[in-house]
């Protein structure tokens, strides 16, 4: 059954109402020699809106601060409808040392920051943006619950934070009564499955809703690299040094361009509907640039699979899970444990 942009979604353990699909915003601007100009962001948010779409994703230094003032203005008269999600911890000021990281006076700043951008009075949901090992986690957790009981904030959650720090820190607010986590952002696709070793998991049984971001793997499964593995321009573009652009990660794109066909589709929406499959999994941040990059991802929500459709594009681009997990999954420990048991797992 074919999804809309307002089929809404619980984001993690809350009852707020998120669209399957995200519009991320770090392509509003241009500042960073790429992205849209402000009157063709203005179409990809009025698109995404009048669609239904009600989960916007942005950050207070994407595009040097474009991202959210443009938010901000295409926002204003849709406000209340709309689910506002920015982030913190990113260096605002460079040669400050306090301008960026996790700690209170950067957390406090930032948010400020994000609402004069934004041109609002309150965030929907703040994410940590990066993690650092410096600040003690109760620092962060009360100065996230400061905010959510000064009306600053609604919701709070984590990115790019290592699966034990987030549970830890998911662990300690529910025990003193603070703002829960409910949602996590972290890379995910068909070519980065890294995040179902601990991260995916640990997310579905503590509660938090995952947007995954870069779910095209930086374009490479929209096909854009297909064929050009060796080209010089391959090899230098942005995302190839970013480790995006490999053998690996083309052979990937191959069969996801072979069951797109098969499908009727695009590879770009064949590995969105994918990543949308996961239960772990709330809405996929799209980080669309032109309005027909837009109409084409947004169809993600018809793609249907057959199980071998599904089964090849799993197997090649599997991961091995590695140690605890590939041990405690293999037949000779599950003889020793169960023996011929059938145990029916929690669902």
């Amino acid at each position: 059954m074919s999804l809309t942009l307002d089929t809404y979604r619980l984001l993690g353990r809350s009852g707020l109402r998120v669209s399957p699909l995200a519009l991320g915003t770090a392509t509003f601007g241009t500042e960073w020699g790429w992205g849209a100009e402000a009157a063709d962001a203005r179409k990809l948010f009025d698109t995404y809106v009048e669609r239904g779409g009600n989960f916007l994703d942005t950050a207070p230094t994407y595009t040097d601060g474009s991202s959210e003032r443009l938010l901000g203005e295409f926002a204003r008269e849709h406000r209340e409808r709309l689910v506002l999600a920015t982030k913190y911890t990113t260096l605002r000021r460079p040669g400050d040392p306090n301008s960026g990281g996790p700690h209170r006076k950067s957390l406090f700043g930032s948010v400020e920051a994000s609402l004069r951008q934004l041109g609002t009075d309150y965030l929907d949901v703040l994410f940590l943006h990066v993690w650092d090992f410096t600040t003690p986690v109760e620092e962060i957790l009360r100065g996230l619950d400061d905010l959510v009981r000064q009306g600053k904030v609604r919701y709070v959650a984590m990115s790019n934070v290592p699966a034990w720090e987030v549970s830890r820190m998911q662990a300690i607010a529910d025990l003193r009564g603070w703002s829960p986590l409910i949602a996590l952002q972290v890379e995910y696709s068909l070519s980065r499955r890294d995040a179902e070793r601990d991260l995916l998991p640990m997310a579905r049984e503590l509660g938090l809703g995952v947007t995954p971001y870069s779910p095209l793997g930086g374009g490479v499964l929209s096909g854009k690299y297909r064929g050009a593995g060796s080209g010089e321009s391959t090899r230098r573009s942005f995302n190839a040094r970013l480790g995006m652009v490999t053998d690996r990660t083309l052979a990937i794109a191959d069969v996801v361009t072979e069951v797109a066909a098969e499908a009727g589709h695009t590879p770009a929406q064949v590995a969105l509907a994918w990543t949308l499959r996961n239960p772990a999994v709330t809405a996929p941040v799209l980080g669309a640039r032109t309005l027909a990059q837009l109409e084409d991802n947004l169809g993600a929500l018809d793609v249907e699979f057959t199980p071998e459709q599904l089964a090849r594009v799993d197997e090649v681009s599997a991961i091995e899970l590695g140690y605890p997990h590939d041990l405690l999954g293999g037949d000779h420990l599950r003889a020793v444990t169960r023996g011929d048991l059938v145990i029916q797992a929690r669902r």
